[in-house]
């Protein structure tokens, strides 16, 4: 009997799976805390001896390596990957010993990446599971525009070419287990379920219900935002990532806060958006620990410049931490665990802003309040309607785009209310007067707000 654990990384909306048999198992497409996977083998009392990648990865740092060295497994990456250092090239139609009558063999489907590798679970020579990476996901593919402009209609191409290869390959009832697309960007656009089946996606999947030119032309038309982040996590996977480390960051008291905050550092709020309005440092940003926080602070933050991260809680400041590192944030320059108390200096009083709905916004309106109303949401979600007379400055650019703020009480808005959030506190330590709407962008119209669409 064979096993597949899936371990999740919602921060990021990617999963890495553990699968083997009674003795030793293979690890596919680990994270960086490492750790994790180290216990699932220890709860199934199995030995790693294998550890596999789909692809150089563009939107974490793998753990891969390290896991691979502490455990002595073989590290399996495709040929066609450019890395610097030591590992087991593998080429379409290899196979790797897992356990007793358990087998890895590997599959080549370019598109996300020129070198991408699938790799299917064959019991006694069947296939009971297919490990897909950033080829084929749930409801979707991965998007082929991550590595070279000038690449990217041919690996779009290729990805078409490559879901089919796995389609024709598999039988119906063969799990499919992508690395991509629970809310990852890696996804070309938004997965369709939690789980699938080969079956299932034949059913399902644009990449197999449609023709290759109306398949390129709608995944390019669809394509979002990449993360600034990304430009960075292939060359830290093709050099080879160092050893994670998670103790704990040194403690910065109120005085040197300050000073970090002087020297143009960024200081991180990791507490919910509601105390955040309430009272916080005045120029801290605010990122919740139960946000996308690695996603979008690795994304809004300059490459390098030192973070201090605040939290209620050692707990909370040790997930964040942990999260950062999956991107490559690998050490806090300080942090503190408290209250506003702690983190402001004496004889300094906290910054506050109000909280709203798009109800209190129409209301405002209604009132002839000098209102700027500003959407943080993505081009692609702006494309589906937004308020009339709003302007759109997406949360991952306003940072850079402060001077294009009308003047008046910004009044600002994501989807729900996290983004809003972050964008807040980005408006309020620049010195504006700002609202943070917290609600539910569908509250909007019912709000009586006037909506807009490119119909």
């Amino acid at each position: 009997m064979f096993f597949v654990d899936t371990l999740e990384t919602e921060g990021l909306g990617n999963r890495s799976y553990l699968a083997g048999g009674a003795r030793t198992a293979v690890a596919v497409d680990p994270p960086r805390d490492i750790d994790r996977v180290l216990a699932r083998a220890a709860q199934r009392g199995v030995r790693i001896v294998a550890v596999a990648e789909t692809h150089v990865h563009n939107d974490y740092v793998t753990g891969g390596l390290e896991l691979a060295r502490l455990t002595g497994a073989r590290y399996l990456v495709p040929a066609g990957a450019e890395v610097a250092y030591t590992r087991v090239p593998v080429a379409h139609g290899d196979l790797e010993p897992v356990d007793e009558d358990l087998t890895l063999r590997a599959v080549a489907t370019p598109g996300h990446t020129p070198h991408h590798t699938s790799y299917v679970l064959q019991e006694a020579g069947h296939a009971v599971a297919a490990f897909t990476g950033g080829s084929l996901l749930i409801g979707s593919v991965g998007r082929p525009d991550l590595v070279e402009p000038r690449l990217t209609e041919r690996l779009a191409r290729a990805q078409h070419a490559s879901v089919h290869r796995l389609a024709a390959e598999l039988a119906d009832e063969v799990p499919v287990l992508p690395t991509h697309g629970f809310g990852s960007f890696c996804s070309s656009s938004a997965a369709g379920g939690e789980d699938g089946t080969i079956g299932g996606e034949k059913a399902s999947n644009p990449g197999l219900l449609q023709d290759v030119d109306t398949f390129v032309k709608e995944l390019l038309a669809g394509l979002d935002d990449i993360p600034a982040y990304y430009a960075h996590m292939g060359p830290a996977n093709t050099g080879g990532p160092a050893p994670v480390d998670l103790t704990p960051p040194r403690r910065a008291d109120a005085e040197e806060i300050a000073r970090r905050l002087a020297a143009g550092e960024w200081v991180v709020d990791l507490r919910g958006r509601v105390a955040f309005a309430a009272g916080h440092v005045a120029g801290a940003f605010n990122f919740e620990v139960d946000g996308q926080l690695a996603t979008y602070l690795a994304w809004m933050i300059p490459w390098g410049k030192p973070v201090t991260l605040l939290a209620e809680s050692a707990e909370d400041l040790a997930r964040a931490q942990r999260e950062l590192t999956r991107v490559g944030i690998d050490r806090p320059a300080a942090a503190s665990v408290g209250t506003p108390a702690d983190w402001i200096a004496d004889g300094t009083a906290p910054a506050s802003f109000r909280r709203a709905t798009f109800a209190d916004l129409a209301a405002a309106r209604e009132r002839g309040e000098d209102v700027v109303v500003v959407d943080v949401r993505r081009d692609g979600e702006r494309a589906g309607g937004w308020i009339e007379g709003s302007v759109h400055l997406p949360v991952h650019q306003l940072h850079h785009r402060l001077d294009e703020v009308p003047a008046g009480t910004v009044w600002v808005h994501c989807a729900g209310g996290m983004r809003a959030a972050i964008a807040a506190s980005v408006l309020d330590a620049a010195g504006r007067e700002v609202v943070a709407v917290d609600d539910g962008y569908a509250a909007a119209g019912e709000a009586g707000l006037t909506l807009c669409t490119n119909g």
